[in-house]
């Protein structure tokens, strides 16, 4: 396992929800954190943290997180794209305006910030990159088309850079969890106790930071409830 002593680690989305379990587990491990999210104040400052606005859609966003982070540290070792949103668009609708906005912060924005992050994860030589996506991008189970369509594309932006990373040493992985117990999921028609703890899918993600270079995961598959895994 890699010692996250000295280690660098960007999370996006980290205000609330997964992302900001993961931002505190972390820091809690030893990781140094620099924290995107749209408001600052939103999360408590620490030793080790840097906090920056970041807004996914803003041309720009991504490259300045980057140069702000490494400005800080000095390093970049691990990238975990937590930031996304989940407006419904249902594949009959004809105005696309909520599938745009899905593709530019869901799939476009993770991708431009691994790209903006790319040659310090080389530099590093033990690079990491985390994508959180779902299992809504390994199947279709619920009428929101758009939120599937766009987490079925952040998996094989996952597979690409994977491919393009694995030379240098940079390891990438997409994170599909069913249920977590997060703002996102206040609405979802399924009892809310038994949802995963976002605690526990931090756990989960710093583990695939940690991993070794020859034990990588591409894909990480967790589910609250019994259904088919492909």
């Amino acid at each position: 396992m890699l010692d996250p002593a000295g280690r660098v680690a960007l999370v996006s989305g980290a205000s609330r929800g997964i992302g900001r379990a993961v931002a505190e587990r972390l820091l809690a491990a030893g990781y140094a954190v620099s924290a995107a999210l749209r408001d600052p104040s939103r999360l408590p400052d620490a030793p080790n943290l840097h906090r920056h606005r970041y807004e996914a859609e803003e041309e720009g966003a991504a490259e300045a997180w980057i140069a702000a982070a490494h400005a800080r540290f000095g390093r970049i070792d691990a990238l975990v794209n937590a930031a996304g949103i989940n407006p419904v668009w249902r594949v009959l609708d004809a105005d696309e305006t909520a599938l745009d906005a899905l593709m530019r912060v869901n799939v476009k924005a993770p991708l431009r910030v691994a790209r903006a992050a790319w040659p310090h994860l080389i530099a590093s030589g033990e690079g990491r990159i985390v994508n959180i996506a779902s299992l809504s991008g390994k199947r279709v189970r619920n009428p929101n088309a758009g939120y599937a369509m766009s987490k079925f594309a952040l998996v094989a932006a996952t597979h690409a850079l994977r491919r393009e990373g694995w030379e240098h040493g940079i390891r990438v992985s997409a994170f599909c969890p069913g249920f977590v117990a997060t703002d996102m999921t206040t609405k979802a028609a399924f009892p809310r106790e038994q949802m995963s703890d976002p605690r526990d899918i931090a756990v989960l993600i710093e583990t695939l930071l940690r991993l070794p270079g020859n034990a990588a995961i591409a894909e990480m598959l967790v589910n609250c409830r019994l259904e088919d895994m492909l």
